[in-house]
């Protein structure tokens, strides 16, 4: 038995890694980690239905598009922490648009 998983599916995993500096390119130094977080999880969300919209099997599964959006947010969270965090790839896109630094007290 062979196991085939369709590029929708790596697709999506791609774009849940990728997430995360998404979010701080359009979020600010200051911004709530909570406010991330959700935003986060909105886009995750999105992935996943729209991953399972391109999906080219027989029709759309409401629960399969539920999953998808779980395994995109875990996927950004431990990318977050354990990628793009520790490099420094997260301070710097959130200073990309336009962010602000901490400022040193």
């Amino acid at each position: 038995m062979t196991a085939h998983i369709d590029k929708a599916y790596w697709l999506g995993l791609l774009i849940s890694v990728v997430l995360p500096v998404l979010v701080g390119l359009v979020t600010k130094r200051v911004t709530h980690a909570g406010v991330k977080a959700v935003l986060l999880l909105a886009l995750s969300t999105l992935n996943g239905f729209l991953v399972e919209l391109a999906n080219p099997g027989p029709d759309w599964d409401f629960g399969t598009a539920v999953i998808l959006s779980l395994v995109a947010f875990g996927t950004g969270v431990l990318s977050h922490f354990g990628l793009w965090k520790p490099t420094g790839v997260s301070a710097k896109a959130q200073t990309a648009l336009g962010g602000s630094a901490p400022r040193s007290v």
